[in-house]
């Protein structure tokens, strides 16, 4: 029973949230610094959650197979290839980073 709980919480916590989105007055949102935090605060998450997942396992600092696909992700960004590019070097550097070493 705790787990529907959890979800119905969790259902009333993101409407909330976007309720007070939509509370906000327009005139806050056309600021500039908010323009600008706008634009940028999901690269900065988005790069935080990528560090996140390939340095760490169990909260302790990891370098394996992961570090050289992102490696290789951003030599092919660099570079400037096409975004499926990129992605397949990663996959495939990160593989056979694990399949030479594991």
């Amino acid at each position: 029973m705790s787990v529907w709980i959890a979800i119905a919480a969790t259902a009333v916590g993101c409407y909330l949230v976007k309720l007070a989105g939509l509370l906000v007055p327009a005139n806050a949102l056309e600021r500039p610094v908010v323009q600008r935090l706008a634009a940028l605060l999901p690269v900065a998450l988005l790069a935080a959650l990528t560090a996140q997942q390939t340095f760490s396992a169990n909260g302790a600092l990891v370098l394996d197979a992961r570090v050289a696909g992102v490696a290789a992700a951003a030599l092919a960004l660099v570079l400037r290839a096409p975004f499926l590019v990129v992605i397949g070097a990663a996959v495939l550097v990160t593989a056979g980073v694990r399949a030479v070493t594991g």
